[in-house]
């Protein structure tokens, strides 16, 4: 079994804001898969698919961004997954907008959502995709990430969106490795 975890703010003040480029990410991944994430449960909505024979929750921690391991881990312990079988979904203000990195583990990189999954997953050794939000340094990084990707923006920004999709959906049934050889080479 896996777990995919796209990382976000809950309430409609936060809907499409920078900083939820994670929930997002898995809203296009379950209009790909046909479904929906819905059911409350681990402090998150999630859904269980079966893709291609692998069973995968789907999961978007409702504990806003940085308290998102209080969320994952109770899936952890519910489920007794191990970190290998986690990819989280999340924004990154150090990549450009339109641009997607995978990578198979690493700090959290100022990302502190991931820093509170590392925290309570006590590893690093977690996939992830990042998801490019660019930055202005012109606007406060608070303010930056909750706001809104702005029109000029929208076709690169969902691009991306939509490449991650893809990628996460291939990560329920290749390596990471393979998944970091196929989208990360066209960077």
């Amino acid at each position: 079994m896996k777990c995919i975890v796209g990382l976000g703010n809950p309430g409609r003040e936060y809907e499409h804001t920078r900083h939820n480029a994670g929930f997002d990410v898995l809203d296009r991944l379950a209009d790909l898969l046909d479904t929906g994430i819905s059911q409350k449960q681990f402090g998150a909505l999630v859904t269980m698919v079966h893709h291609q024979q692998q069973k995968v929750l789907l999961m978007k921690p409702q504990t806003y961004m940085n308290l998102s391991g209080e969320a994952l881990i109770q899936a952890v312990r519910f489920y007794k997954l191990d970190p290998q079988d986690i990819l989280v979904i999340h924004d990154d203000l150090d990549l450009p907008v339109g641009r997607i990195r995978i990578r198979a583990q690493g700090s959290a990189g100022g990302q502190k959502g991931m820093k509170n999954i590392i925290d309570h997953l006590h590893t690093q050794q977690i996939a992830r995709i990042r998801v490019g939000i660019g930055k202005d340094p012109r606007i406060a990084t608070v303010d930056y990430v909750l706001g809104k990707v702005p029109a000029d923006q929208q076709t690169e920004y969902q691009q991306a969106i939509n490449k991650a999709a893809e990628a996460a959906r291939d990560a329920m049934t290749m390596p990471i490795s393979e998944v970091m050889n196929r989208y990360n080479r066209h960077e």
